[in-house]
């Protein structure tokens, strides 16, 4: 029958209903009995948390994917630390304890790494484009692939250094120790250790 109310709408001269919005989703509760299978998945199934960018400089820092450009950090120590993708550009790091520094794609673009420890640092792909690492200890460093354009490793400690695909155009090399850890590049090398 034309203009009956049907749970809020009408039926039309067909006998269909008309003017009423049924929901095709249903949301149903949860279960109590399902709450810590719920919560263990979510648990398994979230990003780790990381230290947020002011945290203060210490050992097992995790700075990722941080810009702390211009920064001093003379001296401090920053062992064991996570600097992944992070930004030290211009910052003063001289003297620094770097020791075994996860820094995998670090910008370090005119830093002063002068004296700085980065003893079995992981620096792939790493951009020390222009930084001064004169004294700087590498031993045993993973520099694959960074790039070395111009930066200034007068005499640099690349003991046992990993420099494959490392770029090192117009660096100077002058006194540093070779991978070897018994050549020393000649006054004037720049580029390559001769």
């Amino acid at each position: 029958m034309p203009g009956r109310p049907f749970e809020g709408g009408e039926e039309d001269a067909q006998g269909r209903v008309v003017g009423v919005v049924r929901s095709v989703f249903y949301i149903r509760l949860v279960q109590p009995r399902h709450l810590p299978t719920l919560v263990l998945a979510a648990l398994l199934l979230a990003v780790p948390a990381y230290a947020a960018c002011t945290s203060p400089a210490a050992p097992e820092v995790v700075w990722r994917r941080c810009l702390l450009d211009g920064r001093d950090l003379t001296g401090v120590d920053l062992s064991r630390g996570v600097l992944r993708d992070s930004s030290l550009q211009r910052s003063r790091l001289m003297r620094a304890r770097m020791v075994g520094v996860d820094a995998v794609e670090g910008r370090f673009v005119s830093a002063d790494l002068t004296g700085a420890d980065l003893t079995e640092a992981t620096l792939r792909n790493a951009d020390f484009t222009r930084a001064v690492l004169r004294g700087a200890i590498f031993s045993r460093a993973d520099l694959r692939g960074a790039r070395l354009f111009r930066a200034d490793l007068t005499g640099a400690d690349l003991t046992g250094a990993d420099l494959n695909g490392a770029d090192f155009s117009s660096a100077i090399l002058d006194g540093a120790v070779w991978t070897d850890g018994q050549r020393r590049c000649a006054a004037g090398s720049v580029g390559t250790c001769q």
